[in-house]
């Protein structure tokens, strides 16, 4: 019996050194941006195949992720189809993101400013009212005056759904009871 747990604890020591060896930290590679006699031009870093694009970064349609029309004009039209799922989306990042600066109502009194900040343009002037779509994408992809660029934090997908909602705050500014359906005018909290 005690034979067998010493060929047990011998044949355990033995697998055990064996992972002590330097192997995996001596293996032949390549280090990039070392020279390389393997190749013939000398680098070990290969160049890129030509057409090889990043993984997360095809952009098949310029609109979409740039907010501007082949013509470089900004896009006076959503390349999404807004519905209300859209919009709810697009209000969740617009607190998150926009709020801080431009308040929950897109009037420019957010909590940054009452702390003596600079106060950005309300959505409700008539110089926003009147910009095309494309420019508010523009703007949170490239930032603009004292705003820096969201476009690492927010996706194409959500600049466009904070878009539709930033255009569903400028409307409910304007708008009056007989915008509502008859059938929606009783969820609206007073109203008759």
């Amino acid at each position: 019996m005690r034979t067998n747990y010493r060929i047990g604890a011998l044949v355990l020591l033995a697998a055990g050194l064996s992972a002590c060896r330097q192997d995996m930290h001596d293996q032949p590679k390549y280090i990039p941006l070392r020279p390389s006699d393997f190749f013939q031009d000398g680098r070990s870093a290969r160049p890129l195949s030509e057409g090889t694009i990043a993984r997360g970064h095809l952009n098949d349609d310029p609109a979409f992720f740039t907010g501007k029309g082949p013509d470089g004009k900004l896009i006076t039209y959503f390349p999404i189809a807004v519905n209300k799922d859209v919009i709810l989306r697009g209000q969740q990042r617009f607190n998150v993101y926009c709020s801080p600066c431009h308040d929950r109502t897109g009037s420019g009194n957010g909590m940054i400013v009452r702390r003596g900040y600079r106060r950005p343009p309300s959505y409700h002037m008539q110089r926003l009212i009147d910009q095309p779509d494309g420019h508010f994408f523009d703007v949170m992809t490239n930032g603009f005056g004292a705003m820096p660029d969201y476009a690492v934090q927010i996706q194409p997908q959500d600049r466009w759904a904070i878009v539709a909602y930033i255009r569903a705050l400028q409307l409910s500014q304007q708008a009056t009871i007989n915008d509502v359906p008859a059938d929606a005018r009783g969820q609206l909290g007073g109203a008759k």
